[in-house]
């Protein structure tokens, strides 16, 4: 079978058994460098992949994907609004929702956030009834001052179920003794937990109709929508779309603006973790460098036979490009190989190891987490064995062109 002059001498040189096991054993650590390098990358971006994934579920499994309130007043009439919205294709649930930053005071007291909602809508955009743990939506009725609180607020306010709990808002009341805030005291029907600190430390929720006489709002008033939508990464165009086409000045705020900052920062690390994780690949490549031009040295007599006997230049730099490359391929494979059964089986291993050591890796009470989260996309891989190869590449380039300068005379003089 007919090969290329330089893919047949690039396999000898990388097959051959060299007189100097220097240069083998660093042909051999520069493979291994590359291998570690792409699994670890592949491994760890994985698993950062897992926890976005993870925070998104529990965050918004409370939040909104998107919200639309009224600048001037309240939704008076917010049945056929929702049937409005919710008959666009990218909108999935819509509900009506009234909040207000409160103070609650039983045997302990805290800030919270009060939601006031509708407990049959409720349940289409949000999580609540599915992460309750105790009662349900349902038992909140109007007129029944019903709350339900997050594990965390229960247990800094020290109440469980039947106990009541006195809610303080910021709207002040005329009384004989001067103004006082508006307060009412509610029983806890049930309690949630979503695994996510702010969440359960900060939520109460309460029947709209009940949030509404306490905040001293007119009776069938909500202060805005919530959505749930097809797309969360167009959750600002949808809601903006939707509150052009409703008459009157609207305020739209998505997930983003809610808990953007937390996501941009886990964005963020993972850029990092990216470019540290990186410099794996670049130690090998430069390892891969040396070895090239240790091997060129040594072949300075191959590399003058072989231009005395018509070898140009661009065949000499590409038996070497060749030799480089596949050093770079074959480290690039193993470590994909490696990286995708490592972020597979990511939460057998860590079980094991905790075993092994006898300690937890990852605390329950700290991470809310049960076993450590993994989302391997085929995208990372592409990316990181693309960024691998070229690595790899890029590295051949100067060993190659100094060996392509060799000059037959100066070479062979001393043979």
């Amino acid at each position: 079978m007919y090969k290329p002059v330089s893919l047949f001498v690039g396999l000898r040189y990388l097959k051959a058994k060299r007189k100097n096991h220097f240069i083998s054993f660093i042909s051999l650590i520069s493979m291994l460098g590359i291998a570690l390098g792409v699994t670890t990358l592949i491994t760890v971006i994985s698993v950062m992949n897992g926890f976005e994934k993870e925070l998104r579920l529990r965050i918004l499994g409370a939040i909104s994907h998107a919200t639309i309130q009224p600048l001037n007043d309240n939704f008076s009439d917010w049945r056929p609004l929702v049937s409005q919205v919710e008959a666009r294709e990218e909108v999935i649930a819509a509900a009506p929702y009234i909040e207000q930053g409160v103070w609650l005071q039983a045997r302990g007291s805290t800030g919270a956030l009060l939601r006031g909602v509708e407990p049959e809508y409720e349940a289409r955009v949000s999580e609540i009834e599915e992460k309750m743990l105790a009662g349900s939506l349902a038992d909140l009725q109007p007129g029944g001052y019903g709350i339900v609180l997050g594990t965390g607020l229960a247990a800094s306010l020290r109440v469980g179920m039947g106990d009541k709990v006195t809610v303080i808002a910021p709207k002040l009341k005329a009384s004989p003794f001067g103004a006082n805030p508006q307060m009412k005291r509610f029983t806890v029907v049930g309690a949630f937990e979503f695994g996510e600190y702010e969440n359960d430390t900060s939520l109460a929720v309460v029947h709209q109709a009940d949030a509404a006489r306490l905040l001293r709002m007119p009776e069938g008033t909500v202060g805005g929508v919530r959505l749930e939508l097809e797309d969360m990464d167009r959750a600002w165009m949808t809601a903006r779309d939707i509150s052009d086409e409703l008459e009157g000045l609207y305020r739209v705020r998505d997930w983003t603006q809610e808990r953007g900052n937390l996501f941009q920062a886990v964005k963020t690390e993972k850029t990092v973790m990216w470019v540290i994780l990186s410099l794996i690949i670049a130690v090998a490549a430069f390892n891969i460098i040396s070895m090239l031009v240790m091997v060129v040295t040594d072949k300075q007599s191959d590399i003058a036979i072989l231009k005395t006997m018509g070898a140009n230049s661009g065949t000499i730099m590409r038996v070497f490009i060749v030799q480089g490359s596949l050093i770079g391929v074959i480290g690039t494979a193993l470590g994909v190989v490696g990286g995708i059964a490592l972020a597979q089986n990511i939460g057998t291993v860590v079980p094991f190891l905790e075993k092994l050591f006898g300690f937890a890796l990852f605390p329950g009470d700290i991470y809310y987490l049960t076993e450590l989260p993994s989302d391997l996309r085929s995208s990372d891989v592409i990316k990181f064995g693309g960024m691998s190869l070229a690595m790899g590449l890029l590295s051949t380039l100067y060993p190659s062109w100094r060996a392509s300068r060799t000059q037959p005379a100066e070479a062979l003089r001393y043979e």
